[in-house]
């Protein structure tokens, strides 16, 4: 077995990359395509794309720019925002991308979720799903940024997604996105525990070891975003990926794995 995946998460706003800290305020971090060129020297596993303008205001994915990205890319793609139809799905896997990522969609028509995947595969259809807090520290879905919020229980929510046809399930803690804090591990073992498919955390990680943390408490991947653009908190911008042999030493695969890793 392959080692667990380490993902680059990448926030697309217009035509340029961008990173939040709790989907708030955004900073400029460069040009998608150029972006992309630097990851393929780094040897990353995958690269996934989230489109924020086009998530918050329901706009149609920028075709122009994401024809761009898969050009340039030499690694397997995924792709959220403003996915609102099963065409408009189908035109982002024709551009080249492996999977989509389906979030405001999903609560508006739970049904797209199995529309796409069986089409195009469980594995191809990604479930999105951001977590904030509420007042008393609950759980709580959110969708188009912060401006959703729902009543329905995060877990039952990523169990529904599963009976749909998701493959994976890309889990947000966005009280910890931008902060370098580390993921939220109760989370990530809630959601991981109670569902079959894959769980990718993302929100949080600021060091290596969080990563290896998030693996213990039930992720199979993780998603990365200040930690992969940024020299270190605080300060400037920095495309940077830990080296291959420094993944494959800390990160083994599972069945040669020290206990807990990978599991």
């Amino acid at each position: 077995m392959l080692r667990p995946r380490v993902i680059p998460a990448l926030l697309l706003h217009e035509k340029a990359l961008v990173k939040t800290t709790r989907f708030g305020k955004f900073e400029y971090i460069g040009d998608p395509a150029n972006t992309v060129r630097i990851f393929n020297e780094l040897e990353v596993d995958e690269l996934c794309f989230l489109d924020i303008s086009a998530a918050r205001s329901r706009k149609s994915p920028n075709f122009e720019v994401l024809r761009e990205i898969a050009t340039e890319c030499f690694m397997p793609l995924s792709y959220g925002g403003g996915i609102t139809s099963f065409d408009t799905a189908k035109r982002i896997y024709d551009t080249g991308f492996e999977k989509v990522v389906v979030n405001s969609a999903a609560w508006d028509d739970p049904a797209l979720v199995g529309e796409i995947a069986r089409v195009y595969g469980a594995q191809a259809v990604v479930a999105a799903i951001d977590v904030g807090r509420t007042m008393l520290g609950a759980p709580a879905l959110l969708s188009r940024g912060k401006a959703r919020r729902d009543r329905r229980d995060v877990i039952d929510w990523a169990q529904e997604m599963e009976r749909r046809g998701a493959g994976e399930i890309l889990l947000t803690a966005v009280e910890r996105e931008g902060t370098w804090e580390g993921f939220d591990l109760d989370l990530v073992t809630r959601v991981a525990k109670a569902v079959e498919v894959p769980v990718i955390a993302h929100g949080g990680a600021g060091k290596l070891d969080d990563i290896g943390a998030a693996l213990q408490a039930g992720a199979s991947a993780v998603a990365l975003g200040s930690f992969v653009v940024f020299q270190k908190k605080g300060m400037g911008v920095l495309v940077n990926f830990p080296a291959p042999d420094v993944l494959a030493t800390q990160f083994p695969p599972p069945e040669a794995a020290p206990t807990g890793y990978g599991s």
